[in-house]
């Protein structure tokens, strides 16, 4: 039933337009989500559109009732994504908040619910204690990083896809100065010199933390309390992107290459501001 009002006061609330005229401004999508919504405008309705941070969406057309129509969109978007998932659009009618877009990382967990929460890579979850070496040759752990928002970035020269994203990544750094965000780079399925060359030639001036790998069948993470964590559970491809709070607890996490960054600055901001991110 509160589900029910919410959509209901979205759809109704003031300054609603036509959806038609935003194709180009759907956050997070890339060009096949930019594609689905083009497929959702030439729908039957009833139809509904909804989306979630880092593009994950889903669309219903042909429902019994607008009601109907929204509800459905965000369960079956909410079944693609571990982040909130909020309408986009019902029928021809943008009922966007964009606003509330920006919080929907949160709520975000105090010092002490961080401190409960079980070690893994899902959102809510303190990410697993890293073994890394920082640019001046010091053992690090991931933990020794905390304190500030902290983008985890996974990648490596030799990835396509990581390459053509870089230069957005430091755009989006550049942002934030000596804000309450950090950024970290760590290689994978290379060895740390190799992936510096390739930065000082791009002129990329993220900070690279070695995850230890030497070559391209060197595949797994060293962990600080002891063992291993293979970088197949991190990632399923790389680029792949964690926003951990300053606590070390996931936020965020997108699989793959984004293709805009400075949309997420609002949401870096928010989290990096909030009273106990």
């Amino acid at each position: 039933m509160l589900k029910r009002l919410l959509v209901f006061l979205l759809w109704f609330s003031p300054g609603l337009i036509d959806a038609a005229n935003l194709p180009k401004v759907v956050p997070h999508l890339d060009v096949r989500g930019h594609a689905a919504y083009q497929d959702f405008l030439a729908a039957t309705p009833p139809r509904a559109f909804a989306l979630a941070p880092g593009g994950s969406h889903a669309w219903v057309s042909e429902a019994a009732s607008d009601e109907a129509a929204a509800e459905q969109a965000l369960e079956d978007c909410s079944r693609q994504s571990e982040q909130t998932c909020v309408l986009f659009a019902v029928n021809r009618k943008s009922v966007f908040d964009a606003r509330r877009w920006s919080g929907l990382w949160g709520p975000y967990a105090d010092a002490t619910a961080s401190a409960r929460a079980p070690v893994g890579m899902r959102r809510g979850m303190r990410f697993p204690n890293l073994a890394l070496t920082d640019a001046a040759g010091n053992k690090v752990s991931l933990s020794d990083l905390r304190g500030r928002l902290l983008v985890l970035h996974f990648w490596g020269s030799w990835c396509p896809h990581c390459r053509l994203e870089m230069p957005g990544l430091q755009r989006l750094a550049r942002q934030f100065g000596k804000e309450k965000v950090a950024f970290a780079l760590v290689q994978v399925r290379e060895d740390a010199a190799s992936a510096r060359a390739w930065l000082r030639q791009q002129k990329i001036a993220l900070p690279l933390y070695d995850s230890g790998a030497r070559g391209p069948r060197d595949a797994a993470l060293p962990l600080a309390g002891g063992g291993t964590l293979a970088d197949r559970e991190i990632a399923r491809a790389f680029p792949s992107t964690y926003v951990l709070s300053r606590h070390g607890v996931v936020l965020f996490s997108h699989t793959g290459p984004i293709q805009d960054w400075s949309q997420y600055a609002d949401f870096l901001r928010h989290a990096a501001h909030a009273t106990n991110p």
